[in-house]
């Protein structure tokens, strides 16, 4: 995340409760991250602070708005973006390398890597 968003300030690590880590493709042949919602579920994720600007690297790293939409939710009383595809959509494998950098960003925010293992067996791949 630093590295893309210059500003950007890791708070701490939170869980995004209702959705599950899943990979969706809307015209590509590999799948990408997303949350889809599933009520009982929670996703671990990086909190972050971020500015104006780096929200909108952000939107164009995250092809917001044709790929992903953005979503809010509270966490302490702060409005917290999400991004989330909302479009038709279908599940697809995610490239290896593109796990990699997600895997990277697990170790880096030191997040639960079992739950990332255990949703890339859904899509045949192994950390």
């Amino acid at each position: 995340m630093q590295e893309r968003c210059g500003d950007s300030k890791y708070i701490k690590n939170i869980f995004l409760e209702d959705y599950k880590l899943s990979f969706c493709a809307v015209s590509r042949s590999y799948g990408v991250a997303n949350v889809v919602k599933k009520i009982g579920s929670k996703v671990p994720g990086g909190l972050w602070e971020i500015s104006p600007e780096d929200e909108k690297i952000l939107d164009d790293y995250e092809g917001y708005p044709s790929l992903y939409t953005k979503k809010y939710f509270k966490h302490n009383g702060e409005k917290v973006l999400f991004y989330i595809i909302e479009r038709k959509f279908e599940y697809k494998r995610p490239l290896r390398r593109y796990v990699d950098i997600i895997n990277e960003g697990y170790m880096n925010c030191d997040l639960d890597r079992e739950y990332l293992r255990k949703r890339l067996i859904h899509y045949g791949i192994e950390l």
